[in-house]
């Protein structure tokens, strides 16, 4: 057992209640992410949810408020769900890792991407909440997280937007929406928009056909 990633299955209770998870993910020691971590986001929303909504890891933002969606990918995110008509109650939003990954730049944090290891570290948690919520569908949000529920690399150009058959419900991949946030032409960035909304919409209607 690698001594620094020995995984979350120590630290996760066997409950199917969310807010019981909640409470004991902050001492959860399953890699060495926790150590540089401000703490711990765990999941939000509904529970039993329609829509389960998998991210990649907390950015500085969550790290900091302790909440999942809370920085500027998570208004992206919050206007694609309204435009494509997904109500905020319908919806569970996680991600597949619950540490902030970062390496310090002067007095910034910047973002790096959770490796297979930490991905493999957390997956009880991400198990547990798909226990606890019952999904109908769960939407990847970019491949980190396409790879944490589906166990294998994801090529977001070849399979997103359309129904992919995952152990625990049927799985609709999308990408990231930071992915936006990084494109700089105007017009490109309104597409890629569209796209995520048009997936969304795609995942709530896959709700409707079970």
């Amino acid at each position: 057992m690698d001594e620094e990633r020995p995984g979350a299955d120590a630290w996760v209770p066997h409950t199917a209640d969310v807010a019981q998870l909640q409470g004991a993910v902050q001492g959860c020691r399953g890699c060495e992410l926790w150590r540089a971590a401000t703490q711990a986001v765990f999941g939000e929303g509904s529970a039993p949810a329609s829509l389960m909504l998998v991210g990649e890891q907390p950015g500085d933002r969550e790290d900091r408020e302790g909440e999942p969606f809370v920085g500027p990918a998570g208004r992206v995110l919050a206007e694609a769900l309204e435009e494509a008509g997904i109500a905020r109650d319908e919806v569970y939003l996680t991600n597949a890792v619950k540490h902030f990954r970062f390496e310090e730049r002067g007095k910034r944090r910047i973002h790096r991407r959770p490796d297979v290891g930490n991905i493999t570290a957390c997956r009880p948690w991400l198990e547990a909440e798909f226990a606890a919520v019952q999904p109908e569908v769960i939407v990847c949000l970019g491949a980190t997280a396409a790879r944490a529920v589906l166990g294998r690399p994801v090529k977001i150009g070849e399979e997103r937007g359309h129904p992919i058959d995952g152990a625990q419900a049927p799985v609709v991949v999308t990408i990231h929406p930071s992915a936006i946030l990084r494109v700089r032409d105007a017009a490109e960035r309104s597409e890629a928009r569209a796209g995520l909304v048009a997936d969304l919409r795609r995942a709530r209607s896959v709700v409707r056909d079970n």
